[in-house]
């Protein structure tokens, strides 16, 4: 347990404020989802419902989504006396550590359940859908352990891309996206007026480009060859997914191809419709010598929802994750002046889903967020011309 006295004004008095960490416990609710495909088989097996196969989806789709909205919001953040003592307390490190032998172990049962289950079509995308949610918060998990100094942190997070094949994820989220991020020239910046459909394979293929670029040029740098395997950041990341799925086929046979793949694409789409309302229509602004403005918190949507971000590792609380990368997650701050999500993650991937709901939704708050001034906006070069003609 993370205890700390902090003395008013640096003083030495008898009364003394003790700090413990409220949430500590709470990490470990996000096993669940990794957890979720065992889940599945003992839903269906018990309840003799194929729908329960689905149960990572259920977890995120539906069970989040209700937890979130009859929880009290969490906009409570640790004392500064205590910060750096939490940063290094490695119980909390363990809980992202925990999430990849649960998840492929998870990985490795749904590819038997597929091949010894008698399943149908359906029940087998049901599954699929299961796995896609586990590869797709593993691939924050990857994010949360690639923004690390420590080699093997940085290699547990190649791991975790594996089994969603993306592993050029690892370059150009560090060097790519916080580099750029909530200006037109980021491929993973969503833009106003931008649907979540159009953004995808904007976001999916400009991220790949990048990643190569970055991790080309750092090669050049170092005088190494760009087809080094041992040294390219992105090839020994994909060389893992190969090895991957060559041992699972070889198990349990070609049937499973087409699943992992399906898996695959859904842990992606995921991930993607994180990427997609993380920063939707913000806009940092040019200086007078022609570079960007330094990322600041009005520059992230945030959202302080509790079991959102008690399965995705506080990611929601992103303005503090961008002005602080290395900041490890449970000392992520809610921070004032960060435009705020109306709910979770959860609710908001599938929101987006549906561009005239979404737009609906969200429109309005990033009008108000910048008093309808357009000239404030990131939007999207396609859809200006009907931006302006509505809300100009």
């Amino acid at each position: 347990m993370v205890v700390f006295d902090i003395r008013a004004g640096g003083s030495k008095t008898r009364d003394t404020a003790r700090w413990r960490d409220p949430k500590r416990y709470m990490w470990i609710y996000g096993l669940a989802i990794p957890a979720s495909p065992f889940l599945a088989w003992v839903l269906v097996h018990y309840l003799h419902l194929g729908v329960f196969w689905a149960a990572g989806a259920l977890i995120i789709a539906v069970v989040c989504p209700l937890v979130d909205r009859f929880a009290r919001l969490d906009t409570s953040n640790p004392p500064e006396a205590v910060m750096k003592q939490l940063e290094n307390d490695k119980y909390y490190r363990r809980c992202t550590y925990m999430y990849l032998p649960l998840q492929y172990a998870g990985l490795f049962f749904g590819c038997w359940m597929w091949v010894s289950q008698p399943m149908g079509w359906a029940e087998m995308f049901a599954m699929a859908s299961t796995l896609g949610i586990v590869g797709g918060v593993g691939i924050n998990a990857a994010h949360e352990l690639g923004h690390k100094r420590t080699k093997h942190e940085r290699l547990l997070a190649k791991v975790a891309l594996a089994q969603s094949c993306y592993g050029h994820f690892y370059v150009e989220h560090n060097l790519g996206h916080h580099i750029r991020v909530a200006t037109p020239e980021d491929p993973a910046t969503a833009r106003f007026g931008e649907g979540y459909w159009r953004f995808l394979p904007r976001s999916v293929f400009g991220g790949l480009v990048s990643a190569w670029r970055y991790e080309s040029a750092r090669l050049r740098r170092r005088r190494v060859s760009v087809w080094n395997v041992r040294r390219n950041n992105i090839l020994n990341a994909w060389l893992m997914s190969v090895v991957l799925y060559v041992v699972l086929i070889a198990v349990f046979g070609w049937g499973i191809a087409p699943w992992l793949a399906v898996q695959a694409v859904m842990a992606v789409m995921f991930l993607e419709g994180v990427n997609y309302l993380e920063h939707y229509g913000l806009l940092r602004r040019r200086r007078a010598d022609g570079k960007y403005e330094k990322v600041a918190a009005e520059h992230s949507w945030n959202s302080d929802h509790v079991c959102s971000n008690a399965f995705l590792y506080n990611l929601q609380r992103h303005s503090d994750h961008h002005a602080n990368p290395l900041r490890r997650y449970q000392t992520l701050r809610s921070m004032d002046g960060a435009p705020q999500l109306p709910a979770g993650y959860a609710v908001l991937v599938i929101l987006s889903l549906f561009p005239p709901l979404w737009r609906k939704v969200m429109d309005k708050r990033l009008l108000d967020h910048y008093d309808h001034d357009l000239s404030r906006i990131n939007v999207d070069p396609l859809a200006r011309r009907r931006v302006v003609a509505k809300y100009s």
